[in-house]
């Protein structure tokens, strides 16, 4: 399994040169670095653990300034751990970017939902009001009869709809596509929306699923040509697919 962190800063859309519209969300993905390789004969498991994003060692404590001195790097603000069968070839202090990634990879976002705190049925599990009309009901957004489940003795099921805590749970995305990778600029775009607020920690991994990879379109690119130049790409690659379609 291959992951690496980053932070969600917002949902953008992209252009095929077909002229599909693909939305996505891009995820800013600085380096990572390996702070430390588990190993089963001293912790029992394999995993390696990435940090992301330095802290001030005045704002870091003695054990993590030197769990980071043995990776020669800063104390991280963000520390999680990785199943090690794909990233175990790395070494302790080295960089884990965002080419570890390629277009056409399937993968699983993990994040913290947005939080709405303490809410209702209604909010949280769509539930519909109570009746309104001439005041013939004043249930209007209780939750109303919880023990309807056919029992006399008032016996509330588990899992049933009540009000709580609404949103701020981990939650994970899967079989998300990557559409794009630029290690230099440090970003990833992924078809889809992914799990949290904006500027919030996400977990990109190989997807569990059976398939990890799949086919993507060649996206217009802007970068150091001109308009002219995109729109004369565009219109080839439709008399090309015209041409297939005629023979």
């Amino acid at each position: 399994m291959k992951g690496i962190l980053g932070r969600k800063l917002g949902m953008t859309q992209v252009f095929t040169i077909d002229g599909n519209l693909i939305p996505v969300t891009v995820v800013e993905v600085k380096p990572n670095v390996v702070l430390q390789k588990k190993t089963v004969e001293t912790d029992g498991y394999e995993a390696v653990q990435l940090g992301y994003e330095d802290v001030k060692e005045n704002r870091s404590n003695k054990p993590a300034i030197g769990h980071a001195k043995k990776a020669g790097t800063a104390p991280k603000k963000f520390i999680r751990e990785f199943k090690a069968d794909e990233l175990f070839g790395l070494e302790v202090g080295a960089e884990v970017k965002a080419d570890i990634f390629e277009a056409g990879d399937l993968v699983d976002v993990s994040g913290t939902s947005k939080g709405h705190g303490y809410t209702g049925t209604i909010k949280r599990y769509n539930a519909h009001r109570g009746p309104e009309t001439h005041g013939g009901s004043k249930n209007v957004r209780h939750i109303g009869s919880l023990a309807t489940t056919g029992r006399n003795n008032g016996r509330i099921e588990k899992n049933t709809p009540m009000p709580g805590q609404d949103g701020g749970f981990t939650v994970t995305n899967q079989n998300l596509t990557v559409i794009k990778v630029d290690a230099e600029e440090g970003y990833i775009l992924i078809k889809g929306n992914v799990p949290g607020p904006r500027k919030g920690l996400v977990e990109i991994k190989t997807t569990v699923k059976p398939a990890k990879k799949t086919k993507v379109e060649e996206l217009i690119s802007y970068k150091g040509e001109t308009v002219e130049e995109e729109l004369e790409k565009v219109a080839e690659a439709i008399n090309e697919e015209l041409a297939a379609a005629n023979n």
